[in-house]
């Protein structure tokens, strides 16, 4: 599931150039603009790191300010950077910094961090590093990682028989076709055939955490020869991880489910209506994220969570990392300062807050070795780091994960074939990234 954290900002059109109200870049030589598109509770957190950093940094106040956009959508940054209104500084999902890199929207910022720290990078977990990065230079600091696991309501489960046991982690994970057989055991509908309760969706990105990666992974599927620049957007275990979502989606109803996320999780719906916490759906794969929003909006809700289901008994349990950076917008007129910021948000100050505080997972690697930062809760998160697989690092890596979402839906939604979808997929994707050959 794409994790859209947007909204707010009022959008102004100015003589052709789109500003956000309160979101102008300052004229003062002292104030940094940082832009975020996180929601609540996340966003709360990060003003607490600026709060931070302004405490420590009476020279130079930043002033953070929540703008529209996504993981793969950068188009209000894009905009205001080609029209000379961006931020100094930006958060950024880590996986498409070589895209806005390649695109000429992030500043180089290689020389600056090598001033503040020769050996910075051996201060970062190594894949979070090689992300942001592009052709041997560095556009952006890690901030944090996550993982992916399945929460399950322990009441609904329990009310409904369901030997909770199995869920144990320490017993490794079930099959999917075990957590399905469970799941439809907690299927509900109302007297129209809708569904009034779902016991799980693994297909809709909009209710979790699911989609391409995370099951592409699970299925052992390849996406990409980063090295080569090479789409494998055909490989046989991608299609049959296409193949599986559409023949789940069939046995539920691709409208039947697309109407249940329509009525239980509106565009815009608040964190406090999330079907996992109303109940309306039992189990949710979802990252380490949801721990804070459960603590936040749903505290009296009795969960549990455990590995990601794997496709035959025995398999080793598997998941996959992403994560958000911070980052300096092309033309940032106080690149220095802002540079200075980056080595404090994403630095040991930054990542403690927003580890304590958001129960993210931390790319600082003197940060993870803090176990005080980790509850119970979190600790599976952080011990599944080893096994978590991450996306390929790609010049397109926007474009690449935008166009396997687009196949994903329309394959489950029962409007494409998956070999189809996924050679259109190919042949588009592998056309975009030979431009950097």
């Amino acid at each position: 599931m794409k994790r859209i954290l947007l909204i707010a900002g009022v959008l102004l059109i100015l003589g052709g150039a789109m500003v956000f109200a309160g979101g102008q870049r300052s004229a003062s030589s002292n104030v940094l603009t940082v832009w975020i598109t996180h929601g609540p509770p996340d966003n709360g957190i990060l003003q607490s790191i600026v709060d931070a950093y302004n405490a420590t940094n009476p020279a130079v106040k930043a002033e953070m300010h929540q703008v529209p956009g996504s993981e793969t959508d950068s188009s209000t940054l894009m905009t205001a950077v080609r029209g000379g209104t961006g931020p100094d500084v930006y958060m950024l999902d880590r996986f498409v910094v070589p895209q806005r890199a390649a695109d000429g929207i992030l500043e180089d910022i290689t020389d600056e961090l090598l001033k503040l720290d020769p050996q910075i990078k051996s201060k970062y977990i190594p894949f979070a590093w090689d992300e942001a990065n592009f052709k041997g230079r560095t556009y952006a600091l890690p901030f944090d990682t996550d993982t992916r696991m399945l929460y399950y309501r322990k009441d609904i489960l329990r009310q409904a028989g369901v030997d909770l046991g199995k869920f144990d982690p320490a017993r490794g994970p079930l099959t999917i076709a075990e957590v399905d057989a469970i799941a439809k055991t907690l299927d509900l509908k109302d007297a129209n055939g809708n569904y009034t309760r779902l016991g799980w969706n693994p297909v809709d990105d909009v209710l979790g955490q699911v989609g391409p990666y995370t099951w592409g992974f699970i299925y052992g599927a390849t996406f990409a020869n980063a090295s080569t620049l090479t789409i494998q957007a055909t490989d046989p275990k991608l299609i049959q991880t296409y193949q599986w979502a559409k023949e789940w989606a069939a046995s539920r109803g691709p409208q039947q489910l697309n109407t249940f996320t329509s009525t239980y999780s509106p565009p815009n719906s608040p964190p406090q209506n999330q079907p996992f916490i109303t109940g309306n759906l039992a189990m949710l794969i979802t990252g380490d994220w949801q721990i804070n929003t459960m603590s936040t909006y749903a505290k009296d809700v009795e969960y549990g969570i455990t590995w990601l289901p794997v496709v035959k008994a025995g398999d080793q349990p598997t998941t996959w990392a992403g994560g958000w950076s911070w980052v300096v917008p092309k033309g940032a007129k106080h690149k220095a300062e802002a540079v200075a910021f980056l080595a404090f948000a994403a630095g040991e100050p930054g990542q403690t807050i927003y580890t304590r505080d958001s129960l993210h997972l931390p790319t600082s690697i003197p940060v993870s070795k803090n176990d005080s930062l980790f509850d119970a809760d979190h600790k599976i998160f952080q011990e599944s780091l080893p096994v978590a697989h991450s996306r390929p690092v790609l010049p397109i890596g926007a474009y690449f994960w935008d166009s396997l979402y687009t196949a994903w839906k329309a394959v489950w939604f029962d409007q494409a074939d998956p070999r189809t979808a996924l050679q259109q997929v190919q042949d588009q994707s592998q056309s975009q990234l030979n431009r950097f050959k």
